[in-house]
């Protein structure tokens, strides 16, 4: 008995303010490694351990039940890790020099609890600026299960009927504008940054963007919010532009801020937005007291610099080392990288470390401290069916002949997160670009490629530091041109029929050896064609040649990107007259075809190719479908079809591919079979 009572007084007695995924994962870890430990969980809502990142697919309904939500209900961890769990308790205050904290309970009762070690996992709280009008309860955030269900009772209320405002473009705004579309509601996004998606540069962001114009939604970009106004429909939305965009109801997501406030008097050091500072052992200003997860500034790997990352991964990982220090086994957070991935309709929207935008501010020059390359290759074999292709930008330091990987962004429909967490662990060790090349990644036709899309990235990276070729991105085309460089189109005459570009010469790669002399030694060339692979081949010869000549860096593909500005218009909901009366103009798309086509894979040209081919193949009146992976086939095929007479009866997007139905022009229309043949 006094053995038993002396280890009861020995025992330690850790209190945790938060349950969600620091706290949570920080209370398993103590219990684990001290089982005598008395330990206290303080949550002030009614759920522990929830899925915070699947709260906008409950709203959409691909997650059926909330329940589904709740990883580990307080009962449960309280059985299964004798942890007392105590929720719907607020901690409103901190005295460190008494080693208390004060507890209110939702049933307005309120006592002291002490500690001898405190671990703070409070999150963050959405912002909610005082613009006028924000108070209506038909605007609401996103942050918690009784958010969701709020949420998901207003979607169910007005789907396949209603509409609904979106304002934030981050991934919670993203994600929310997808699913409620998903459940036909028309959706408007509204986002007072150039563009949406922050982590990612604009050329890579108006990829997301252009998916979600076409699956429907409305982007009004560059244009905050004036101030709300609840009508009897709903609420009217005022933007700083005069545009007023009507909704039945609007979820926030403007940005979270860290949740603080009750920290103000306690002698914790917060910096400036009020997050909590801690050190490498997640220890906060005051000793005995830790801190994890969205309300903790911790430290960016790259730039050693404090910096905030509020994401679930990290927060778990912070919590597992907290709850070591707290239990005296020394362990050290190494911080972050910033690896983010989210969905968007069809595609998968990927990035990690630096983007341009942060160089830039931190005063690195591109082409002189920094370069880039993009590229657009297929997830796996073009011959294996159903390759989907994807667009990857790596960003890399420059140093003579050494470039260090820097950052990454990938938009793709399929593999997206493979490569996005091989380019996460290169940077995470400081490697150079020549690492990217050597890497053995794993290989078969259904998964992958011999040179996988990351190995491609860093044999860019070294041809250019190598000095065999230079990239000039899409986006300082313009400049360089109005500074004297000339434009090579090396792309065959059936793609500059269906995608036409600005050039100053036009000559076939198969054809540029022998008509080389054609091009004039005095200008420097910037090399076009689908996305880039044919160019770099066209400017090996043009150097070789004696010429000065650069690629353009992800070809026509990119290229095209810069003119795409997006549209506020949203589609319909499914369900009213104006969706309908949409849905029956597309009713030709059910029109039996009389020859199906897989394009999937295929390299340029070859999806118009072979697409012209089977078009000749078939009588006139015979209708066409057709299914391709590159992203660029849905402008490309409707650009073909009007040029040669066709119509275009249906276009869609569907699991990542482009899928289009194409009537062949009767001979009345388009003149004879022959001239079939030239279109």
């Amino acid at each position: 008995m006094e053995t038993r009572m002396s280890q009861a007084e020995k025992a330690k007695r850790y209190v945790i303010v938060g349950g969600v995924a620091g706290g949570a994962t920080a209370a398993a870890r103590l219990r684990r490694l001290d089982q005598e430990a008395q330990i206290v969980l303080f949550e002030r809502g009614e759920h522990i351990s929830f899925a915070n990142c699947g709260l906008p697919y409950y709203v959409g309904d691909e997650i059926k039940e909330s329940e589904r939500l709740l990883l580990m209900t307080p009962e449960l961890f309280c059985e299964r890790f004798a942890v007392d769990v105590r929720t719907k308790s607020a901690v409103t205050h901190i005295d460190t020099a008494k080693r208390i904290v004060h507890v209110e309970t939702a049933g307005q009762e309120s006592y002291d609890e002490p500690y001898d070690a405190l671990l703070l996992s409070p999150g963050a709280k959405p912002l909610r600026p005082s613009i006028p009008g924000i108070d209506s309860p038909r605007i609401l955030a996103l942050r918690s299960v009784p958010d969701a269900e709020a949420l998901r009772r207003l979607t169910d209320l007005h789907a396949e009927t209603g509409r609904a405002v979106v304002v934030g473009g981050g991934f919670i705004g993203v994600e929310m504008a997808e699913n409620l579309r998903g459940r036909g509601l028309a959706v408007t996004l509204v986002e007072a940054a150039p563009h949406v998606l922050a982590p990612f540069d604009t050329d890579m962001a108006k990829i997301a963007e252009k998916e979600m114009n076409e699956n429907g939604i409305g982007l009004v970009l560059g244009d905050g919010v004036k101030a709300f106004k609840e009508t009897a429909q709903g609420v009217l939305v005022r933007l700083a532009s005069g545009r007023e965009v009507a909704a039945d109801f609007v979820v926030l997501a403007i940005g979270v801020s860290p949740d603080t406030g009750f920290l103000q008097a306690s002698g914790i050091a917060l910096g400036e937005r009020g997050h909590i500072l801690v050190n490498e052992r997640m220890e906060t200003s005051v000793p005995d007291v830790y801190a994890v997860g969205d309300a903790v500034l911790t430290l960016d790997r790259q730039t050693k610099k404090a910096g905030a990352l509020p994401l679930a991964g990290p927060a778990n990982r912070q919590g597992r080392i907290a709850a070591d220090n707290m239990a005296g086994r020394r362990r050290v957070y190494d911080g972050f990288v910033g690896t983010s991935i989210l969905k968007v309709f069809g595609l998968t929207a990927a990035a990690v470390g630096k983007n341009e935008r942060t160089l830039e501010r931190e005063g690195l020059r591109y082409g002189e401290d920094y370069r880039v390359v993009k590229l657009h290759p297929l997830a796996h074999v073009g011959y294996y069916p159903g390759a989907q292709t994807m667009t990857l930008k790596l960003l890399y330091r420059v140093r003579g002949s050494v470039g260090k990987v820097l950052g990454a962004q990938i938009v793709g429909a399929g593999g997206v997160k493979a490569r996005i967490d091989v380019l996460s662990t290169a940077i995470a060790m400081g490697a150079d670009v020549d690492f990217l090349t050597s890497l053995e990644l794993s290989y078969a036709p259904p998964f992958g490629a011999a040179k996988d899309p990351v190995n491609m990235a860093g044999y860019m990276a070294e041809n250019d530091l190598a000095g065999l070729v230079r990239f000039l991105p899409a986006e300082r085309l313009k400049a360089a041109r109005e500074a004297g460089v000339r434009v090579l189109d090396v792309r065959t005459a059936i793609e500059l029929q269906s995608a036409p570009a600005a050039s100053d010469a036009q000559i076939p790669l198969d054809e540029l050896r022998g008509r080389v002399g054609e091009l004039d030694h005095a200008v420097r060339w910037a090399v076009l064609c689908k996305v880039g692979q044919r160019a770099y081949n066209a400017v090996r010869i043009l150097m070789q040649a004696g010429y000065e000549a650069e690629v353009i860096a992800g070809g026509y593909t990119s290229l095209s990107m810069e003119s795409f500005t997006a549209s506020p218009e949203a589609a319909a909901p499914r369900g009213s007259e104006e969706g309908q009366a949409d849905l029956c103009g597309k009713g030709a798309g059910q029109a039996e075809a009389a020859e199906e086509l897989d394009l999937t894979g295929l390299s340029c040209p070859g999806p118009l190719m072979k697409l012209q081919k089977a078009m000749e193949r078939i009588a006139p009146g015979d209708v066409l479908l057709a299914r391709a992976s590159d992203p660029g086939f849905y402008a490309d095929s409707a650009a073909w079809a009007q040029s040669a007479g066709h119509k275009m009866l249906s276009r869609r997007k569907e699991n990542g591919l482009v899928v289009v139905k194409i009537e062949k022009a009767g001979a009345e229309e388009f003149g004879t079979d022959d001239a079939s043949e030239d279109g």
